[in-house]
């Protein structure tokens, strides 16, 4: 039963996703203040407790939303954003990522895909999810990337499936808060 859960678990997901995309909640507008939460999350394997405003306190914020750990695409995406880890702490940002898998398995997926790198978030109940109408089908936090700036206002926000550009995206959208850097 196990072996056919995790075979039919990722097949789901990303059919859902993908067919459920556009019902999916739709992204914070910007300018809008980001909605305050705590969380546990993993990183490097330790388990700790996350807040939005004491991060913010530090700098800007990137705030990514991903359906499912181990699933094909939310791996690419972690490590990419995990190869670009130094860019970020160049900019100031602490990098967050967040889905409905719970912290056990944040904990696996921070150690082998997220390389140790960044927090990752459990959101099991999608609260954070449904805050930042990061979405789908009330089943899965969609591909929804977000820059908080340090005032907590939403400076960027960025919706797709396709994992490839959130981490250049992301990138630019703090380039641009902090002028002069490139």
């Amino acid at each position: 039963m196990k072996l056919l859960l995790a075979v039919l678990v990722p097949v789901l997901v990303l059919t859902l996703v993908a067919a459920g995309a556009r019902f999916a909640a739709a992204q914070l507008p910007l300018q809008t203040t980001a909605p305050e939460f705590t969380a546990q999350v993993a990183q490097g394997g330790a388990v700790s407790s996350f807040s939005l405003k004491t991060a913010l306190a530090h700098g800007p914020v990137v705030l990514y939303f991903f359906p499912k750990a181990f699933t094909s695409g939310c791996t690419a995406e972690a490590h990419d954003f995990a190869e670009h880890i130094a860019d970020f702490k160049a900019l100031g940002a602490t990098v967050v990522g967040v889905s409905g898998d719970s912290i056990e398995t944040q904990v696996k997926f921070s150690t082998q895909e997220c390389r140790s790198k960044f927090l990752v978030a459990a959101d099991p109940g999608l609260k954070i999810a449904s805050a930042y109408g990061a979405k789908v089908l009330g089943l899965f936090a969609n591909r929804t990337s977000y820059v908080i700036a340090p005032d907590g206002k939403i400076a960027y926000a960025y919706t797709s499936l396709d994992p490839d550009k959130h981490v250049a995206n992301t990138l630019a959208a703090l380039r641009r808060l902090k002028p002069g850097r490139s």
